[in-house]
């Protein structure tokens, strides 16, 4: 149910059906056509544009029209008490009683389902995809929540939805990776210094890895790297993703597909992929320039496998083959993205980190020429995380070795916190994460913010012995709306718009920001009773006015839907 897309289609049908009493020659399939809610200065339910824009367009007076168009709606649909003219041709219009019941009855009915709309399509999300060197970091935690989220959201609207993780476990960065687990053994199971090096990892865990090892494989020697390779990169991987699986769990997180590289390869997924573009005239050999502005002293003029990118939006062809020959990394993504292709996802989302920016146009393209533009790629970068304590940067201990891990987060603040906290911004700003903030219980706080409304609502039902599942009937004599009531009730009406906007804008952020907004709301009326006895919402055991439980149950059938798709708890006392 979404009053805003009821009322439009109401709207544009009257419209529609008297076109030539409005000499309205043009309609344009009524497009920049909506119902909104109107600025709070008025005090109205609901705002149409239809006079200003079919004015403009068929060259009549814009506010004439808006009149016209106010007096068929007065006539033909029941369902407003008054309509006024506002601005240039925007009608502002109010809703009866009957019709405020009738769409409260609606969302009551429909609580679980309330502000869905049933796409039924196909996604792949693929997000985090950490480095399998070690635990997640704290970097790695906004794309992960953003990822997590965004899946939430995308099946809360009826779509099948894919969590995927792509490990990168082949190349040098991963035999660096195993050299520096098997120097840690080396020290450990014969007092050998571990002498840190570029490329090797100092970090604690690695010992810990390099423990575990030794611990399951007591009679191995761990003479020679080269011989020892296979078992210690194996093993180091294993216990690596554990690392970074667990780090999610605490997060909430569990993806449903984990794609490994080395599998890739193995498969010569990249071959197959190279081979669909070559008969299909998207790769020839060939020189590319030097990279602009740059001076490479290993750069040479290399005859190699080149993709045609720039036939699909790219600033420049991409090269599919290093100097020696061998596939690049892109060339690899590319493999890797024919894949997903040929498993028939409707849509394709990659959660990128903030230095990814500048792979996303080759990406793009090469989704777009290996499913012919059918699958659609949308790549959402996340920018950078900033701690803050005490007003200052904060910098936690780093255990991890040179960044600070997810766990160092988790042990400062819990993850109800950081999932909120993380979605308050748009992923492509900067998200200052204040220390101090998350941890106040006060309306500085977001997240407690709105689970705090929630427990209140809870009280409130405890003490009058019912359940928010009770049924709820208005009488249509006796019902009346006091001005914080209308005002949360206009709110509740918006849920659907912000689910529809953050879905097809893949916009997750827009929830917290919203749920703040409508807990403020209730905590603002609450807070009435405390300063003027005729606000109190019980009197002697009982509720005072049917009309005020039914809008609490909407704040709370609200705040449950957004804080499920956030994965952010509800505590029923606080």
């Amino acid at each position: 149910m979404n009053i805003f897309e009821e009322y439009i289609n109401k709207i544009t049908a009257l419209i529609l059906k008297n076109q030539k009493f409005l000499k309205l020659e043009n309609l344009n399939k009524f497009k920049g056509i909506v119902v909104e809610s109107p600025p709070s200065e008025f005090n109205f339910d609901l705002s149409c544009n239809a006079g200003l824009v079919l004015g403009k367009m068929n060259k009549i007076n814009p506010i004439a029209l808006a009149n016209k168009i106010k007096d068929l709606i007065l006539k033909n649909l029941k369902d407003f008490e008054n309509i006024e003219i506002a601005g240039p041709g925007f009608l502002n219009l109010k809703l009866t009683n009957q019709s405020l019941i009738l769409n409260i009855n609606k969302i009551l009915e429909s609580k679980e389902t309330y502000g869905k709309k049933n796409s039924n399509s196909t996604y792949n999300i693929e997000f985090v995809s950490a480095n399998p060197t070690g635990p997640m970091h704290v970097g790695h935690c906004r794309g992960a929540i953003y990822g997590d989220v965004l899946a939430n959201l995308l099946k809360f609207n009826g779509n099948k939805v894919t969590k995927e993780y792509y490990i990168n476990d082949f190349g040098n960065q991963i035999n660096n990776f195993a050299k520096s687990v098997f120097l840690r053994i080396r020290e450990i199971k014969y007092n050998e210094k571990f002498i840190s090096k570029e490329n090797l990892y100092p970090g604690e865990y690695i010992i810990e890895i390099a423990k575990k090892i030794i611990d399951s494989y007591k009679s191995e020697n761990f003479n020679n790297f080269d011989q020892s390779l296979k078992l210690v990169k194996t093993e180091s991987l294993k216990h690596s993703m554990n690392l970074i699986k667990l780090d999610l769990k605490r997060l909430g997180i569990e993806h449903d597909n984990f794609f490994s590289e080395t599998k890739l390869i193995e498969n010569k997924l990249v071959d197959k992929a190279m081979s669909y573009l070559k008969k299909n005239n998207y790769v020839e050999e060939g020189f590319l320039e030097p990279p602009k502005g740059e001076i490479d002293k290993n750069w040479k003029k290399t005859k190699r496998l080149i993709f045609k990118s720039t036939l699909f939006g790219d600033d420049t062809d991409r090269a599919m083959q290093k100097n020696d020959g061998s596939w690049t990394y892109f060339a690899n993504d590319v493999g890797y993205h024919m894949d997903k292709v040929n498993r028939n996802y409707k849509y394709l989302i990659n959660v990128l980190g903030a230095d990814h920016t500048g792979y996303v146009k080759r990406i793009t393209a090469a989704v777009s020429a290996l499913s012919k533009n059918k699958t659609k790629l949308n790549c959402k970068v996340c920018q950078l995380v900033k701690l803050y304590k005490n007003g200052k940067p904060f910098k936690m201990s780093k255990r991890a070795g040179d960044f600070i891990s997810a766990q160092d987060l988790l042990n400062e603040v819990n993850k109800d916190s950081i999932r909120f906290m993380m979605l308050n911004r748009s992923n492509d700003v900067e998200l200052d994460f204040d220390f101090d903030k998350v941890l106040e219980k006060s309306k500085d706080n977001p997240v407690f913010y709105v689970q705090y409304s929630f427990a209140r609502i809870n009280s409130l039902f405890k003490t009058l012995n019912k359940k928010l599942n009770d049924e709820i009937i208005l009488d249509s004599k006796s019902f009346m709306l006091n001005d914080n009531e209308i005002n949360i009730l206009r709110k509740v009406f918006e849920w659907p718009k912000i689910i529809e906007t953050a879905s097809s804008k893949y916009e997750p952020h827009k929830i917290p920001y919203y749920l703040y907004e409508l807990a403020t709301l209730f905590h603002s009326y609450w807070s009435k009773g405390n300063e003027d006895q005729s606000f109190k919402f019980i009197e002697n055991g009982k509720i005072k006015r049917i009309e005020t439980l039914a809008i609490i149950v909407l704040v709370a059938t609200v705040i449950q839907r957004g804080m499920n798709i956030l994965g952010v708890s509800l505590p029923e006392k606080m």
